[in-house]
C-alpha cells in the first residue's frame, strides 16, 4: 500500500543524543532530570528513549500517557505533572510513586486512597513564587501543610517542594527565584528535622541556569520536555546556544494536492473565515499557490509550521488545508508531491494527538 499523508516522523537517534545530553549537563551539576512525555502525547516509543536515556522519573500530566508507558514496560518511576483531580485520586494513587500538590483537600484525598491501597504515596509541594498556575502562595499555608504531610497523613510521604516558572506568568528562572524555593525548602528541612528528597526548579527554561552553571546550591530537580524534544525555545526566545543539542527529532511530511495561479487577495465581499476570525489578506497580485493537505485541526496554527525548502511562504489555513505562496520556490510542484516541515512545542502537541496524522519512525 502506498505511503499515506500527512504524516510526523520522529528520529529515535536524535532524540537519544537530545536526552543523554541533558541528563548529564543536569547530572555534573548534581540535578536528576525528569523527563516530560506530554508534549509527544506520551508516544510509547519515544518514552523508552527518555527511560534508556537516563531519566529518573517520567513526568506528564495526563494518567493516560503514563498508563501508556506502564503498560509498554517502562519501570521508571511515574509522576503525574498537574495537581490531581479528586475524581482521579484511586488511579493517581495505583499508577504513580508522585504527584504535584497544592490542595489539602487533594492531599487528604490521596492519604484516604493511598490507606485503603495499602500503599504510601509520595507527594512534591508546588509553590506559587509569582508565575501565578499552580502552588502555594501562602508560604506560612505552604509550611503548615508540608507538617500535616510528615506528621499527620501516614499513607503519604513529603518527597519534597517544587515551582513552576514560564509556563503561565512568563516568570524567568533566575537565580534570584530559585534561591527562594531554596529558602523555603530549607526552612521545611529544619522544621520536619530532615533532607527533602526533591527540591524542583522548574521545567525546560530552568536549563538556562545549568548552561549558565549557576544552579542555586539546593536545587536538585527539573522537569524537562520541550528541550530534549525540539531544543528550539532555549535559543529562539533567550538566544542561548544549544548546538549540543539536535533540532531535527521530529519533521512533518505533508502532500500537496493543488498547484496552481491564483489571486493573493480574495475577491468578493469579505466576511469571517471558518473560525470565525477575519484575517487580513495581503495584495500582491497573481501568484503561484500550492494546497497541502493538513490543516488547523491538525497542528493548531499555520505560524508554527516552518517550510524546510526555500521559496516556500504560509499564507493561511482552514480546518483542513494549508495554503503557501510558491511565487519564490525554484523548481515545480504538483500534486502528489511531499513537503517538509519543522515544527515548534505547540504544533507537536496537536499533531502527536492528531488520528489523521501518522506517526513514523527513524534511526540515523
Amino acid at each position: 500500500m502506498k505511503e499515506r499523508y500527512p504524516r510526523l516522523e520522529i528520529n529515535l537517534s536524535a532524540l537519544s543524543h537530545n536526552v543523554r545530553e541533558v541528563v548529564n549537563a543536569c547530572a555534573e551539576q548534581g540535578v536528576s532530570l525528569t523527563g516530560v512525555i506530554k508534549g509527544v502525547t506520551g508516544i510509547p516509543e519515544v518514552t523508552k528513549v527518555f527511560a534508556d536515556g537516563g531519566v529518573d522519573i517520567i513526568g506528564s500530566s495526563r494518567l493516560e500517557q503514563l498508563r501508556d508507558a506502564k503498560d509498554h514496560g517502562i519501570e521508571k518511576p511515574l509522576m503525574l505533572l498537574r495537581i490531581p483531580m479528586l475524581s482521579e485520586i484511586q488511579e493517581v494513587v495505583s499508577l504513580c510513586t508522585y504527584s504535584l500538590n497544592s490542595e489539602m483537600a487533594v492531599l487528604e484525598a490521596l492519604n484516604l486512597e493511598a490507606t485503603k491501597q495499602a500503599k504510601v504515596h509520595s507527594v512534591v509541594l508546588m509553590v506559587d513564587l509569582g508565575d501565578l498556575r499552580e502552588g502555594f502562595w501562602d508560604k506560612d499555608e505552604l509550611v503548615e501543610a508540608a507538617l500535616k504531610v510528615e506528621n499527620e497523613m501516614d499513607s503519604l510521604y513529603l518527597a519534597g517542594i517544587g515551582t513552576n516558572v514560564g509556563c503561565y506568568g512568563s516568570v524567568l528562572p533566575t537565580v534570584d527565584k530559585l534561591e527562594e524555593l531554596v529558602a523555603l525548602a530549607n526552612i521545611i528541612e529544619t522544621k520536619i528535622e530532615r533532607k527533602l528528597d526533591i527540591v524542583s526548579g522548574g521545567a525546560t527554561s530552568s536549563l538556562m541556569r545549568i548552561i549558565d552553571k549557576n544552579v542555586p546550591k539546593g536545587i536538585n530537580s527539573l522537569r524537562v520536555g520541550e528541550a530534549i524534544l525540539l531544543a528550539r525555545d532555549l535559543w529562539l526566545f533567550y538566544d542561548y546556544n544549544v548546538d549540543n543539542l539536535r533540532k531535527d527529532v521530529f519533521t512533518l511530511q505533508a502532500e500537496v494536492i493543488e498547484s496552481k495561479v491564483k489571486p493573493s487577495h480574495p475577491q468578493g465581499e469579505i466576511g469571517v473565515d471558518a473560525f470565525g476570525k477575519k484575517p487580513v489578506y495581503i495584495d500582491r497580485g497573481m501568484r503561484k499557490r500550492a494546497l497541502i493537505a493538513i490543516g488547523k485541526v491538525d497542528y493548531g496554527d499555520p505560524s508554527e509550521l516552518f517550510p524546510k525548502d526555500a521559496g516556500i511562504e504560509i499564507i493561511g489555513a482552514s480546518s483542513d488545508h494549508t495554503i503557501l505562496d510558491i511565487e519564490d520556490y525554484d523548481g515545480e510542484l504538483k500534486p502528489g508531491d511531499i513537503l517538509e516541515f519543522d515544527i515548534n512545542y505547540a504544533s507537536l502537541v496537536y499533531l502527536t494527538n492528531c488520528k489523521n496524522v501518522r506517526i513514523v519512525f527513524c534511526e540515523d
